[in-house]
């Protein structure tokens, strides 16, 4: 941006010290036309009313708050922009009596900010109100509404294909891990219960082999010679 430090030292001593701004002389800054709404490329006109026709500075604060000179309208109406050009290719500048003029030729984002009009009378500083100029801020559209939904279907849910897919998939693995898992599961359980039946067999027959015999053992009579 165009800058100029010895005005912008002015600038901000004129803004940050209340002796320097005085009350004398009736300064407004104001659109030239009713405007609403700013486009990009809309020719923008702004106008400073002033009681006296000692020449005006017009400047720009930009959002982080730093003052860009932009042009200086002398009483004889000569335009000196930065760099002591006569012409600008962004901005036009004039004065009629006591209305100071300046255009910005096709508005842009880099032209947003406050513009104040300043006058130096008798080694003080005047400024006048701000009048900011920024392009309105772009929303995101809310969901469109569908047409032809009954009460049943007031509530439809439009799913993201991405989230679908995704859904499918996770269902579709879920599957492959859940049934081999459940049929394993099946498996180890029969296999269990076979084991078991057979454990129990087994031991009723070391019960009838093992039973204890009353006495002495039971033996074949020897033969007697």
């Amino acid at each position: 941006m165009d800058r100029s430090p010895a005005l912008l030292l002015l600038l901000v001593l004129g803004l940050c010290c209340p002796g320097i701004r005085g009350q004398m002389y009736e300064m407004k800054v104001r659109f030239r036309d009713s405007i609403t709404q700013l486009r990009v490329g809309q020719r923008l006109e702004l106008e400073c009313q002033t009681d006296r026709e000692n020449g005006a500075f017009w400047v720009r604060q930009d959002r982080s708050g730093t003052l860009h000179f932009i042009v200086f309208i002398s009483s004889l109406s000569r335009v000196t922009f930065e760099g002591n050009q006569r012409t600008s290719t962004r901005f036009e500048a004039g004065r009629h009596n006591r209305f100071y003029r300046l255009v910005v030729k096709s508005f842009t984002q880099q032209d947003e900010g406050i513009y104040f009009c300043l006058m130096n009378i008798n080694q003080m500083l005047y400024i006048s109100n701000g009048q900011p100029a920024f392009l309105p801020v772009s929303t995101t559209p809310g969901p469109s509404t569908q047409r032809g939904i009954t009460g049943k279907d007031s509530y439809v849910q439009t799913l993201d294909p991405e989230s679908s897919k995704e859904k499918e998939l996770n269902f579709s693995c879920d599957g492959v891990i859940w049934v081999p898992s459940a049929g394993a599961c099946l498996l180890l359980l029969t296999a269990l219960a076979i084991t078991i039946l057979q454990c129990r067999k087994t031991r009723r027959r070391r019960r009838r082999c093992e039973r204890p015999v009353q006495g002495k053992p039971h033996t074949k009579p020897g033969t007697t010679n």
